[in-house]
């Protein structure tokens, strides 16, 4: 899941924009954290991210609809460097943010947007990336989480 800004979107990609804000795109493919990175820089934005419900529901919206077949899990620029370590009290557990256009990005996100569906490993040695899970049925459980 890519964070585009307000740069019109790529043809025929599935895309949702905030009212007055960043725009995301959805891109179907089996590839690692470093990659989805990579391509999302080639359409000159970055991995998406979340600041507050406003964007999550942005993005949930077009994941779920790009989604075939559910469950998918989502790159999104949820990453821990290596020196940081898991912090359980956080919703983002010591994950941050990657930079978005202008270099940075929301640290943190309100505590109700810190799902988890399982706790990423205590670890202060390792980098570590998160992406966002889409459940197949709702009604078994939470819809998303992130996930490590």
């Amino acid at each position: 899941a890519c964070a585009l800004g307000r740069t019109p979107p790529p043809p025929r990609a599935a895309v949702r924009c905030l009212p007055a804000g960043a725009c995301f795109s959805a891109h179907l493919a089996n590839v690692s954290y470093a990659e989805a990175r990579g391509a999302c820089e080639q359409r000159r934005g970055s991995l998406a991210w979340v600041s507050g419900e406003p964007e999550l529901r942005l993005l949930l919206g077009l994941l779920a609809k790009a989604a075939v077949p559910a469950p998918a899990l989502f790159w999104v620029g949820l990453k821990r460097n290596a020196s940081a370590c898991t912090h359980e009290e956080q919703p983002l557990r010591g994950f941050s943010w990657e930079g978005v256009e202008d270099g940075t990005a929301p640290q943190e996100v309100p505590a109700a947007l810190g799902r988890w569906l399982q706790e990423p490993l205590r670890s202060c040695l390792t980098s570590r990336c998160a992406g966002l899970y889409l459940a197949a049925e709702p009604e078994d459980g939470p819809s998303w989480g992130w996930k490590e």
